[in-house]
């Protein structure tokens, strides 16, 4: 049985001699400890930055993609590397420039001809076929060639002449995104944000955390990542995340979040005046997804209010535009979404 039909049947019995709460809970035991080789993997390259790594783990665990944004310099690559290496997963990195084309991503057919002369075309496949593809300064590329990624991300296969070529299982996209330097780049559309299950924002380091880097990475000391889970294992958690059970509380506060935060649907003031468009469906799919993968990784049974707050904004802020009111009046995207919640949590 399914941890979330044990959790809607209402079981009473919740001695430790119930099997299927023994089955639920050797489940989220056996979780923990894939977890925690993973997160002491990624702990011995990356330092510090706690939450961006939960809430990278919490992207894959969902089986989402996740587009982080940060100065140049604060280990974006290097933590994506950590993540690929730790979970034991394939993984691939394309730098993002002008001049990239899409059969640089996908691949490309080849015209080959046997001993006996006869021709025939071959697919030999691009980058995008590995289990996790590191998009380097995504925005850098033309339009046409971020394109190419939207069926993949969203479908699990790309076309070429007509023919689908299925991608390996799990798949995902991590890509990074300079927020400073504009020039001689191509903003993403709404339809390519829209498929980024969470836009994690790369803060810089604590003071002890940057004591830390800088007497760690200048002597012969190596920073690196080891193996601590498989893509199976991977797999087994993704599942998992979708088995946990949310509480008919967990739901509205969801549900009344996205809403709010859609000047049609809104009662606040801020919002009305603020925002061009809100989030759709899939930002509350996204959060109650995240939420899941982030309890999780805590060892919870289930996702709380907590675990809302903590994705709602890197769930959210690439999902909504705002106005010249915002702007005017230092408005942004988490300001709007903490008075949301504080709303619905009165």
């Amino acid at each position: 049985m399914k941890i979330c039909e044990w959790y809607e049947a209402k079981i009473i019995d919740t001695s430790p001699k119930n099997p299927e709460l023994v089955a639920a809970s050797a489940r989220i035991e056996r979780a923990q400890a894939i977890i925690a080789k993973i997160k002491a993997s990624i702990g011995s390259a990356i330092l510090g930055q706690t939450n961006v790594v939960d809430l990278g783990l919490a992207t894959l665990f969902a089986g989402g993609h996740a587009l982080l944004i940060g100065m140049p310099g604060l280990a974006k690559t290097k933590l994506v590397e950590a993540i690929a290496i730790s979970c034991g997963m394939d993984w691939r990195r394309i730098q993002f420039t002008p001049d990239l084309m899409p059969t640089d991503i996908l691949g490309s057919e080849v015209l080959d001809s046997d001993k006996a002369g006869s021709r025939s075309f071959r697919f030999i496949k691009g980058p995008i076929f590995s289990q996790i593809l590191m998009a380097d300064e995504i925005n850098r590329a033309s339009p046409r060639t971020q394109s190419a990624l939207l069926q993949a991300m969203q479908e699990n296969h790309v076309s070429i002449n007509g023919i689908n070529y299925d991608l390996p299982k799990p798949f995902h996209v991590l890509a990074t995104q300079n927020p400073i330097e504009h020039e001689g780049a191509y903003p993403l559309p709404e339809a390519q944000l829209d498929r980024f299950l969470l836009q994690i924002d790369v803060p810089y380091p604590d003071e002890d955390t940057e004591r830390e880097i800088l007497l760690k990475t200048t002597t012969n000391e190596a920073l690196t990542a080891a193996q601590g889970a498989t893509p199976a294992e991977v797999q087994e958690l993704q599942t998992l995340v979708r088995d946990l059970p949310i509480s008919e509380r967990f739901l509205e506060v969801v549900l009344g979040l996205v809403r709010e935060l859609r000047p049609e649907t809104t009662s606040i003031a801020n919002v009305k005046k603020s925002v061009i468009w809100g989030p759709g469906p899939r930002g509350g799919q996204s959060i109650i997804m995240a939420a899941k993968a982030r309890a999780l990784i805590k060892g919870k049974l289930s996702p709380t209010i907590d675990d809302i707050g903590f994705v709602s904004l890197s769930a959210l802020q690439h999902r909504m535009a705002l106005n010249w009111n915002a702007s005017e009046n230092g408005i942004n995207c988490g300001k709007l979404i903490g008075e949301a919640l504080d709303k619905l949590q009165a």
